[in-house]
């Protein structure tokens, strides 16, 4: 029998691994309700941000953490930028071709990382890096627990500015009805830029709480998309507590999982999950709009 203690831990591991998910899927989730597309580059974007994340640790000495106010801007101009002159020009009136624009400039950024940075593994290593906090009977690495606080700080602000702001109501107003949108004066191809640069801006975040107990590579967004994508049809596509609870619990499933099943086998309960709820409930948890 597994030690109480233990199964805590891992419990605890689990929640502040799922708050990133949850992190990652929500601007995936923000991107899908307004633009009603898949953005299949939205794990390139988390790699790239990983390696900004990097890059200012390794050059410019600078901590993960303080790196936030450097990468954020910088992520929210380029996701901007991406969706206004690229993806919106290339992919027309058409969803399914913006879909496949986001693929192809998926593709293109990981093989341009690989060109750049070779198909290295890269950590970095703080003061920290090593550190433990204990929360009860469970000890939790440090960077573990900023990364589960920091994420519920990020999605509470993101929140915020969804449901509070003129910008975040603009945003849900093109996400339901558009063209009313449009007629009442809001500049739909801005607001559409400004929902993809909060989703690559939420990457930002999430590298920057991730790196100090991560590592980046090439390949590293395959693995978070696949999950952010599993989390914003469990939680329900557009939804965006769906997408933070359905993080959360994927993430303590993958951790309990990985505790009793084995680390190889540790995502067959994700993916039980998933296909129960795409069997009762398609519309997903909470599936509702934004």
């Amino acid at each position: 029998m597994v030690d109480p203690s233990i199964v805590a831990a891992s419990a605890l591991h689990g929640l502040a691994t799922g708050a990133v998910y949850a992190l990652v899927a929500l601007g995936l989730s923000l991107v899908y309700g307004v633009l009603h597309i898949v953005n299949f580059a939205h794990g390139s974007l988390l790699m790239l941000a990983l390696y900004g994340v990097y890059f200012l640790h390794e050059r410019l000495g600078l901590d993960p953490y303080l790196a936030l106010p450097v990468l954020l801007p910088v992520a929210g101009l380029a996701g901007y930028a991406l969706h206004r002159w690229v993806i919106a020009p290339a992919g027309g009136a058409r969803d399914e071709n913006v879909l496949l624009v986001t693929l192809g400039l998926a593709l293109v950024l990981e093989n341009l990382a690989l060109v750049a940075f070779r198909s290295d593994t890269r950590t970095i290593e703080t003061a920290y890096s090593f550190s433990m906090v204990a929360l009860g009977p469970a000890l939790l690495p440090l960077p573990k627990l900023v990364a589960l606080l920091g994420s519920l700080v990020a999605t509470l602000v993101l929140w915020a500015i969804v449901q509070k702001t003129d910008l975040g109501r603009a945003i849900r107003a093109v996400a339901r009805e558009r063209e009313a949108a449009r007629l009442v004066g809001i500049d739909t191809r801005h607001a559409f830029a400004l929902a993809f640069a909060i989703g690559t801006a939420s990457s930002a975040v999430a590298a920057c709480l991730l790196l100090p107990s991560y590592y980046v590579s090439p390949q590293v967004g395959h693995g978070f998309v696949l999950i952010a994508f599993t989390i914003v049809v469990l939680g329900g596509m557009g939804s965006f507590w769906g997408a933070f609870w359905g993080g959360l619990l994927i993430g303590v499933v993958e951790s309990l999982g990985g505790l009793f099943l084995g680390e190889s086998l540790g995502q067959i309960g994700i993916f039980a999950i998933f296909i129960a709820v795409l069997l009762f409930r398609p519309t997903g948890l909470l599936g509702r709009p934004l």
